[in-house]
């Protein structure tokens, strides 16, 4: 967007131009048109003015950025475990929401299982609203859950506000959210295809994995053996082809695997309707680093090797991989058996949720890459995948929600000052690059102690 679409958009968004809610002004503020001197006006929670640094806008509020900071939109992060209800004692809204903000994370948008009851019918949705409202820290939004039988809870969850379906071809690591089968994932996507839904998929398959050695003890490699690339390439090729029998929309969730990068590249350009995200933790750790016993690393699909993740950078930069979200799934220490370090038993998920730009960040900044493309990546991407229309841009209309980050500041990871319930990642001590300074949601600042998020449903701004 140019300059001056941007001023002509103020002009119809904003026509008394005289005083604003908050006005913040500095050298780097990541437009439309990249990083450049704004003045950005907000008004009851909403950017209405865009203007050109120097111009003196005036705010009951007015912030002046530093000139190591820039202002940066919001991060969209589609992809988190609050688990509660259920499991609070994992995960929780407000040690989630907390986490979130303090990474500059100001929409989450929550998975339908490991909280109890999972969110696979509209009572059951009801049920986990009911229990967030009132306690978030940032927007949250829902996934709905596609599971063997509830093909006809499906319309009536889109209905009720849910952003999309996800389904396992593999047995989820929970007995009340169970897999589907590839005849049932093609089913579900011809009934979500009737609404425009889409299906976002754990894509492993069971088979291959249930041929594969058996992991066991404390050796990583035993581990990751057990959950070999096939696994994933094959799974990915079965969606692959539902998506293309149906015309659905499909969504592969945190691709680990980099031979499948060659297959979805021949998906898209054929037409079909999928995406793709990754994570942190395949673009910025590797199996050969990962020390025995180091259970805070288990995740499923694997962290793999660094060959491997060299490739993931690839598929980002071209294209072929669409965006990164955290895949935050804590849980209780005791579940990730610190004690004997067992990677057969222990639990797997990666705790990183406050982090994730920082860690992108880092190793971005080593590649070559902007920081406007990182937080496209991390923002405007997942914004416009799950529809959010007025989240992932710093532009009139848009939420007043951002981030002050400096990009030049540095930290060391100290997992006591972390804001998610259960004081384990694998990142606790790693140094880090940037750093979030503060986060407004709808043009107020988070404070971490009076919860102002919302409850965001498919299509709408808010419940709330």
């Amino acid at each position: 967007m140019s300059h001056e679409t941007e001023q002509q958009g103020t002009a119809s968004l904003d026509p008394t131009g005289e005083h604003y809610d908050l006005v913040i002004r500095g050298q780097r503020v990541l437009t439309t048109a990249g990083i450049a001197p704004r003045e950005v006006g907000v008004r009851h929670g909403k950017i209405v003015a865009m203007q050109p640094y120097g111009n003196n806008l005036q705010g009951t509020e007015i912030i002046e950025l530093a000139a190591d900071e820039t202002l940066i939109p919001g991060l969209v992060d589609t992809h988190v475990h609050v688990n509660e209800p259920g499991r609070t004692e994992w995960e929780g809204f407000a040690s989630a929401t907390r986490a979130a903000a303090a990474g500059g994370v100001t929409t989450i948008v929550d998975m339908p299982l490991n909280s109890i009851p999972p969110t696979v019918s509209v009572d059951a949705l009801n049920e986990k609203r009911a229990v967030a409202r009132d306690q978030v820290h940032v927007d949250v939004g829902f996934w709905g859950g596609a599971i063997p039988g509830n093909t006809d809870d499906l319309r009536p969850l889109h209905d009720a506000g849910v952003f999309g379906f996800k389904s396992f071809l593999l047995h989820s690591g929970v007995d009340e959210f169970p897999p589907l089968d590839p005849d049932e994932l093609e089913k579900d996507m011809r009934e979500l295809k009737k609404f425009d839904s889409v299906m976002i998929v754990h894509a492993e398959d069971s088979r291959a994995i249930d041929r594969a050695p058996q992991p066991e003890g404390d050796d990583y490699g035993k581990f990751l053996a057990s959950r070999p690339r096939g696994a994933e390439n094959l799974a990915i090729a079965e969606v692959i082809e539902r998506a293309r029998w149906t015309g659905g929309r499909a969504h592969i969730l945190h691709l680990s695997s980099s031979d499948a990068l060659a297959m979805l590249r021949t998906a898209k350009h054929d037409g079909l309707k999928i995406t793709v995200e990754t994570c942190p933790h395949y673009l910025t750790l590797t199996a050969e680093e990962i020390p025995h016993g180091a259970t805070a690393f288990k995740c499923c699909p694997p962290i793999r090797e660094a060959g491997n993740r060299e490739l993931l950078w690839q598929g980002l930069e071209d294209g072929t991989i669409d965006f990164i979200v955290s895949d935050h799934s804590p849980s209780t220490l005791d579940l990730k058996d610190l004690e004997n370090g067992d990677f057969a038993v222990a639990w797997g998920g990666v705790a990183s949720l406050q982090l994730g730009l920082s860690l992108i960040w880092t190793e971005a900044r080593q590649r070559g890459l902007s920081l406007e493309t990182v937080v496209e990546w991390m923002s405007e991407k997942p914004a416009q995948f799950a529809g959010l229309t007025g989240k992932g841009r710093i532009a009139p209309g848009y939420d007043a929600d951002f981030s002050i980050f400096a990009a030049d500041d540095a930290y060391v990871v100290d997992v006591t000052k972390l804001h998610h319930k259960n004081q384990l990642t694998p990142y606790n001590g790693k140094a880090l690059a940037g750093k979030v300074r503060k986060t407004w949601l709808h043009g107020e600042v988070i404070d971490f102690e009076t919860p102002r998020g919302r409850l965001l449903r498919r299509g709408m701004t808010t419940e709330d």
